[in-house]
């Protein structure tokens, strides 16, 4: 936001792409074993350190049931390690020593405002690297949508699960966000599908797509403090952006 201010005060056009924090919302109809598979890839993808990673899953009715137990199962057996250099590792460090002490006080703060912690990553060993800056696949449960680890974003590996009774609920949920890069919804409900669509704030929406990132010919259209200019990154917005047009007008005797 200082960076788009500053630089239209000036009369700069601007891209100025913001933070994100990213929600899915699952539905008890959702397939189980599809939705885990999409959450390992979407939350712990790149350790959570990219901007369309999801933060937040918030469960309707019994689907925290049927897909939060599979999941912890699922990310017991992931390996962590340096996976520049061990092809079997399936999650890598965070970035610097200084992030890895930041992700550690969100944990901290999700203890402390009541959140319950359904999966501990802290106090991963790895031993060909053991100065590596590593935390394992973390989740809170119980989660709401007052605490520090569901308003800002984390840039690590860990889920942050609300508890809700029906799409409406969990759709209002994603719009008290201050960001708007992505949302996704988990469903068989077609139904369901277009009305997530359609209400919820979000420039980015993903219908069973855990990470839903746009090719390059569509817009990079994150809303709200995710993104602050008028043409938004990619597609044809992006040419735009690049683009002084000029208008001829002839007439000729």
């Amino acid at each position: 936001r200082h960076v788009y201010q500053t630089a239209t005060a000036h009369g700069k056009r601007v891209q100025a792409a913001g933070g994100a924090k990213n929600y899915m919302v699952i539905l008890p109809d959702a397939d189980p074993d599809f939705t885990v598979d999409a959450l390992i890839g979407s939350v712990y993808g790149c350790a959570g350190e990219r901007c369309m990673a999801g933060s937040v899953a918030v469960t309707v009715d019994d689907a925290a049931r049927r897909v939060l137990p599979p999941l912890r199962e699922a990310l017991d057996g992931m390996k962590i390690g340096p996976t520049d250099r061990d092809p079997e590792a399936d999650m890598g460090p965070v970035v610097t020593r200084q992030h890895l002490d930041k992700v550690h006080g969100y944990i901290a703060s999700g203890l402390s405002d009541g959140a319950s912690l359904y999966r501990d990553g802290r106090g991963v060993e790895v031993p060909e690297t053991p100065d590596g800056f590593y935390l394992g696949p973390t989740i809170f449960d119980e989660a709401s949508t007052h605490m520090k680890i569901v308003r800002e974003e984390i840039f690590g590996p860990v889920l942050s699960v609300i508890r809700t009774g029906s799409l409406e609920n969990g759709i209002e949920a994603c719009n008290q966000s201050g960001f708007g890069n992505a949302a996704v919804l988990f469903t068989g409900d077609g139904r369901a599908a277009r009305t997530f669509r359609n209400q919820v704030s979000a420039g980015m929406v993903g219908i069973n797509v855990g990470v839903p990132a746009p090719m390059a010919f569509f817009p990079f259209s994150g809303w709200n403090g995710s993104f602050f200019g008028d043409l938004h990154i990619q597609g044809k917005e992006g040419f735009a952006f690049y683009t002084r047009q000029k208008v001829t007008m002839s007439r000729w005797a």
